[in-house]
């Protein structure tokens, strides 16, 4: 009798251990997690170039992806519904993982070219989401080279409304933001806001380049391009390359990798305003 009390508790206790473990697993699988950051398909497209890009990054097995926009070749409404089907076509193999889409200059450039966006894309031209500690703000600078008032206000308010997610990231095609971060004018609206609500990483895309500037603690990053054409005398060193980028969150720390297409990985760190800072 009594060994069967004593079987009774042993496999009591195993289930509580086996319970608190599936507990802290469910608990923090969504703050240990990688997500990929891919820049422009299009500006003069390289064929197959995306293609390549997305295979690779999905090789990752990503929590989710994001683009800085430039999806389809655009410009032309009438056939804008064709391109964005093409473009559907090179997601669907990816569809096991969330994929979210910042509205670029190629993308967005009429009132129905913007209907188009809403639909294929699946959500407004600006919008936010989260995944564990970590929120994300994409905005829509695809008809202007700066931030409207009405896009700054948008991002101060879920900003404000997300202030307690520990890691914050801003994500829009153009680089508002590049010439103050190059001159290191700490006293612009956006580096206001950012500087306010704690925003780690703003990310852009537009220029086809790696440019990598801090400000104030602040990482703000030019992707370089997954498919739109690069330039002519251009080199790997000068952040002129085909390819992608990695975070890794884990345990309220971030690890931002880049990765060349078929080739190269180096850390954020490795790159500055003018380039790569150590030649590799």
């Amino acid at each position: 009798m009594r060994c069967g009390k004593r079987f009774s508790l042993a496999a009591i206790l195993a289930a509580l251990f086996f319970a608190a473990f599936l507990f802290a697993f469910g608990a923090s699988s969504q703050d240990a997690f990688h997500f990929v950051i891919l820049g422009d398909r299009t500006g003069e497209t390289v064929d197959h170039v995306y293609e390549q890009i997305w295979a690779e990054a999905a090789k990752t097995n990503p929590a989710f992806a994001v683009t800085v926009g430039d999806t389809i070749q655009g410009g032309n409404d009438a056939t804008a519904d064709s391109e964005w089907r093409e473009a559907m076509r090179i997601f669907d193999p990816y569809r096991r993982f969330p994929l979210y889409l910042t509205p670029g200059n190629h993308d967005i450039w009429s009132e129905t070219s913007e209907r188009l966006f809403r639909k294929y894309a699946g959500h407004p031209p600006h919008y936010s989401f989260d995944y564990g500690p970590a929120h994300f703000t994409i905005l829509d600078n695809s008809r202007s080279d700066d931030l409207s008032a009405d896009e700054l206000a948008f991002l101060e308010r879920d900003l404000e409304a997300h202030a307690a997610q520990p890691l914050k990231c801003i994500v829009s095609h153009r680089p508002s933001w590049i010439f103050n971060a190059a001159a290191l004018n700490r006293d612009f609206p956006l580096h206001r806001l950012v500087r306010k609500y704690g925003v780690q990483y703003v990310i852009a895309g537009h220029l086809h380049e790696l440019l990598h500037y801090k400000l104030d603690g602040v990482e703000y990053i030019s992707m370089p391009s997954a498919g739109g054409h690069l330039r002519a005398s251009s080199k790997y060193e000068d952040g002129w390359f085909f390819g992608f980028a990695d975070m890794e969150v884990r345990g309220g720390r971030t690890e931002f990798r880049v990765k060349e297409l078929g080739g190269r990985a180096t850390a954020l760190n490795d790159w500055g305003p003018s380039g790569l800072v150590l030649p590799r």
